[in-house]
């Protein structure tokens, strides 16, 4: 499997993807792939004879527009405050947060393909975001507050986030996230702040409207 490089990623993005508004968070553009763009039917073994990882950054997710959606209408939450934006894929929380009046925000994501395409999301929205590119989980960069949208959808990354994010909370994080209904969400330390209807691809979940809650870990 060959790696693109990022003049090759970069022409990747903008010929699989348009510009546009995710319907819930019509303030952010990003680019996104539809049904006109072949990536939307692309196997997983198609997009490795490339080099690309599964394209998470080309979506909107049902957590992510909820969390955005949630930031940008109550702005304190952020304003003036140093953010992480855990697993970003296409930057639409760090974006929220940044026009939302964060003193620093970071995009974080395992994903080396994000970088490039945050950076056109950054750019289209004439915004600025730091991206960090390894795997954070258990590191603290003394966060006020992280965001953390649709990230409960497997056990064993699930088993790794709670120690984390309690942790972090124990010190005094802030911890938001945006999760539309995933399996391995927590039962319990759990306050939820807001439910949204948020439209989505049929491709991609099993409805065209995720019922999303906005949580804070108590």
């Amino acid at each position: 499997m060959t790696k693109l490089s990022p003049k090759s990623a970069k022409k990747f993005v903008l010929d699989n993807t348009a510009l546009m508004a995710p319907p819930h968070v019509p303030e952010v553009l990003l680019h996104l792939a539809d049904e006109a763009h072949d990536l939307w039917l692309r196997t997983e073994e198609e997009l490795a004879e490339i080099g690309l990882p599964p394209p998470f950054w080309a979506f909107a997710w049902a957590g992510g527009q909820g969390l955005a959606r949630y930031v940008l209408d109550h702005p304190t939450i952020v304003r003036g405050r140093r953010v992480l934006d855990f697993a970003t894929g296409s930057g639409l929380v760090a974006i929220a947060a940044i026009k939302a009046g964060a003193a620093e925000v970071i995009a974080a994501d395992i994903d080396p393909f994000c970088e490039t395409a945050i950076a056109l999301n950054l750019e289209a929205n004439a915004v600025e975001a730091q991206f960090l590119g390894v795997d954070c989980v258990d590191s603290d960069d003394g966060w006020d507050v992280v965001l953390a949208g649709d990230v409960f959808y497997d056990k064993a990354f699930a088993d790794r986030l709670l120690p984390w994010f309690a942790g972090l909370r124990a010190r005094g994080t802030d911890i938001l996230v945006g999760d539309p209904g995933r399996a391995y969400l927590p039962k319990t330390g759990l306050q939820s702040l807001a439910v949204y209807e948020v439209p989505v691809t049929r491709v991609l979940e099993d409805a065209e409207v995720k019922r999303t809650t906005i949580w804070r870990l108590a």
